[in-house]
C-alpha cells in the first residue's frame, strides 16, 4: 500500500518546526527515547496509532519509531489533524493517513489504511481502531499483541467490551493512570479548552456566567480555569457525589434546564450524548456560546439546534451562528467537536509529556507482557506511573524526600 495520504506533502517543513518545538519541551519523552533507542524494544514490531494528529502526538510516534517499530498513524478526530504536522511525520519515515476536515468516509478510510499495515500493538485515542478490530477487521485481532487507550471515552468503550466478554486482546487503561488524569484531564483540559475558546471568539470570560456540564477530572479543570478567569461558574451533574464535590469547592450547582436560562458560555464535558438538546436551547439567552470538550461530537445535539434555527451562518472562523425564530442567536464552536483540538493546539506540551510518557512505557509493557496476559483491560502498573513522575521532577531539578526503612516498616504494620 502507499506510505501516506495527506493533503499536501509540501507543508512538511512547517510541520517539522512544530515537532521540533515540542521535542525541546518534552523531557520525559526525550529520556524515554534515549532508552528506547538503545534497547529497541519494538524492533520488528508494527505499531498503529490513532491520535489527535498534531505536534505532540507526532513526537510520540517518532519516539515509538526510534524504538525500532514500523509505525503507521492516523487521526482520531476529523478536525484535530494538522496537515503540516501530518506531512512532517512522513519525512521521518512514518506512514501517515490523515488530513484535516476529513469526511466520515475519508476518516474511516484512513483508519482502515492504518490497519492495512497489520499492526501488532495499538495506541488508540477514543477507541476507533479497537472498534474496527472487533467488527469489520476482527479477522486481524489475532495478530494484535495488545494496546493502550488514552481517553476516558475510549476506556469506557473497553470496559463495556470486557463486561460483555468480547474484548479480543489485552488493553492498558492509560487514561486511568495518576500521571494522566490528575494532570492531563484536569490541568491540560482546563487550560486548553479556554485558550481555544478565547482565541476563537476573542471575547472576554471575566464577568460572564459559565455553565460546565460534567464534573469529572476534565470538568473540574474547566471549572477551575473559568473561575480563575473571573467567571461565575455553574456546574451541572448527574452524579450526586460529584455534585456535592462541586458545591463544596465553591461552585453553584443546579439542574441543566435551570442553568440553560442563566448561562453565557456552555461547555459539555460528560462523555455522554444529548447533554444539551432542544429543551435547553429553547431556554438560552441571546448570544449563548456552546462548546464541547468531550471526545465525540454527540454531547451537543446539533440536529436539535439546527431544527430550531431559521438560518445557520458562519459568524467567524470555527464559529457557527444559529438564528432562532424569535431572533435569539446561539453560537456553536468547532461544529461541536472537541474544542481544544478542533479550535486550538490541544493541551500544553509539558502536560502531554507525562501522558505520552505513560503511553510509550505502557506500549512497551504490552509488547513485552502482552502474549502472557488475558484478554482484559489492565490498569497501568504503579512503577510506570512513579517513573514518569520521577522523570518529570528530575527534569525540573526538583528532589523530594523518601521513606527510611523504619517508616516503611511502620506503614506495613497492622498492630
Amino acid at each position: 500500500m502507499p506510505d501516506y495520504a495527506v493533503r499536501d506533502i509540501g507543508l512538511a517543513p512547517g510541520g517539522r518546526l512544530k515537532i521540533q518545538w515540542v521535542q525541546e519541551h518534552m523531557p520525559v519523552l526525550n529520556a524515554i527515547r534515549k532508552e528506547f533507542s538503545k534497547e529497541l524494544p519494538f524492533k520488528g514490531i508494527k505499531v498503529a496509532l490513532s491520535i489527535h494528529l498534531e505536534a505532540k502526538t507526532a513526537y510520540l510516534a517518532e519516539v515509538i519509531k526510534a524504538a525500532g517499530a514500523e509505525v503507521a498513524v492516523t487521526g482520531s478526530n476529523p478536525l484535530s489533524t494538522q496537515d503540516d504536522v501530518a506531512a512532517g511525520l512522513i519525512t521521518a519515515g512514518i506512514k501517515v493517513f490523515a488530513w484535516h476536515n476529513a469526511s466520515d468516509a475519508e476518516y474511516r478510510g484512513h483508519l482502515l489504511s492504518v490497519l492495512d499495515s497489520h499492526p501488532q500493538v495499538i495506541i488508540d485515542d477514543g477507541g476507533d481502531l479497537v472498534n474496527l478490530l472487533h467488527t469489520e477487521r476482527a479477522n486481524q485481532a489475532p495478530e494484535v499483541i495488545g494496546g493502550c487507550e488514552e481517553t476516558t471515552t475510549g476506556v469506557r468503550r473497553l470496559v463495556n467490551l470486557e463486561r460483555e466478554g468480547k474484548l479480543l486482546f489485552p488493553m492498558m487503561a492509560v487514561n486511568n493512570a495518576r500521571c494522566k488524569f490528575l494532570f492531563d484531564n484536569r490541568y491540560g483540559t482546563g487550560e486548553s479548552v479556554w485558550s481555544a475558546i478565547m482565541r476563537t471568539t476573542n471575547l472576554v470570560v471575566a464577568g460572564k456566567t459559565v455553565v460546565v456540564l460534567g464534573y469529572g477530572w476534565c470538568g473540574k479543570g474547566v471549572a477551575m480555569r473559568a473561575r480563575g478567569l473571573g467567571a461565575h461558574v455553574i456546574v451541572c451533574e448527574v452524579d450526586p457525589i460529584r455534585a456535592l464535590e462541586a458545591l463544596m469547592e465553591g461552585f453553584q450547582v443546579m439542574g441543566s434546564e435551570e442553568a440553560a436560562a442563566n448561562g453565557d458560555i456552555f461547555i459539555t464535558v460528560t462523555g455522554c450524548r444529548d447533554t444539551l438538546e432542544k429543551r435547553h436551547f429553547k431556554l438560552m439567552r441571546d448570544g449563548a456560546i456552546l462548546a464541547n470538550a468531550g471526545h465525540f461530537d454527540v454531547e451537543i445535539n446539533k440536529e436539535h439546534l439546527g431544527s430550531l434555527a431559521e438560518r445557520i451562518s458562519v459568524a467567524r472562523q470555527n464559529v457557527e451562528q444559529f438564528l432562532l425564530a424569535d431572533g435569539r442567536r446561539i453560537y456553536l464552536i468547532a461544529a461541536g467537536r472537541l474544542v481544544n483540538l478542533a479550535a486550538g493546539d490541544g493541551h500544553p506540551v509539558e502536560i502531554m509529556d507525562m501522558s505520552f510518557g505513560i503511553q510509550a512505557l505502557s506500549a512497551r509493557y504490552i509488547r513485552e507482557k502482552g502474549n502472557s496476559l488475558a484478554k482484559k483491560l489492565y490498569p497501568i502498573p504503579e512503577e510506570i506511573d512513579q517513573l514518569v513522575a520521577e522523570l518529570k521532577l528530575k527534569s525540573q531539578a526538583i528532589t523530594i524526600d523518601s521513606l527510611d526503612e523504619k517508616q516503611k516498616a511502620y506503614l506495613g504494620e497492622w498492630q
